[in-house]
């Protein structure tokens, strides 16, 4: 009907679940370990899945691969984005678990700051909303996206929908986690509160 008011739909955020640790592959490139692919798999059940009508991921491997389990089942077109990444780490590779969580305390808590070469906080978020506001851009704005993609980079997002400052106090606890978003919240920033939900 000419005319009909079309309204923004929602998008689904879900970061990679458990991966394969290899400290002599470059992060970008590690894959899902066993229970990553079992989790992922699982993922594939929920209630929103069967509303999903394209996938985007980011080009890691780890995004792709659970990327696949929803284009596997669901026959939705895949898209994938440079742009989505993973805060940008490689300025110091791999870190031990311990040492890890100190810079990325660091990395949260000065989000001005490119805390041991690592990628800025602000200039992340900035390329994360800036990417998925590009990819909607071109889609049918009544079609459900789901984005697949990684922790810091969906909890730099979330602070961008609620219009909060950027924390840590927003990160998920354990890869594998969703949350849902409306659309128009990219330029609005009045959504309702989100939360990580657990595969």
């Amino acid at each position: 009907m000419a005319g009909r008011l079309r309204v923004m739909t929602w998008c689904i955020y879900l970061t990679h679940p458990e991966v394969a640790i290899d400290p002599s592959v470059p992060v970008p490139e590690w894959g899902l370990s066993p229970l990553g692919q079992e989790r992922a798999a699982k993922a594939t059940d929920l209630p929103f899945a069967k509303e999903i009508g394209a996938v985007v991921t980011s080009a890691e491997t780890k995004a792709i691969e659970t990327a696949w389990f929803f284009t596997g089942k669901l026959d939705v077109p895949l898209h994938t984005r440079k742009d989505l990444h993973e805060n940008d780490r490689s300025a110091t590779g791999f870190l031990p678990p311990d040492e890890f969580e100190q810079v990325a305390n660091r990395f949260f808590a000065e989000p001005q700051t490119s805390v041991r070469g690592w990628e800025r906080a602000e200039d992340a978020q900035n390329r994360i909303v800036g990417g998925i506001r590009d990819v909607l851009s071109g889609m049918d704005r009544d079609i459900p996206v789901l984005f697949t993609g990684h922790g810091a980079a969906g909890t730099l997002l979330m602070c961008h929908l609620m219009g909060r400052p950027i924390s840590r106090a927003y990160d998920q606890k354990r890869g594998g986690c969703w949350y849902r978003f409306e659309k128009d919240w990219l330029s609005t920033q009045t959504g309702s509160d989100l939360s990580w939900i657990e595969v």
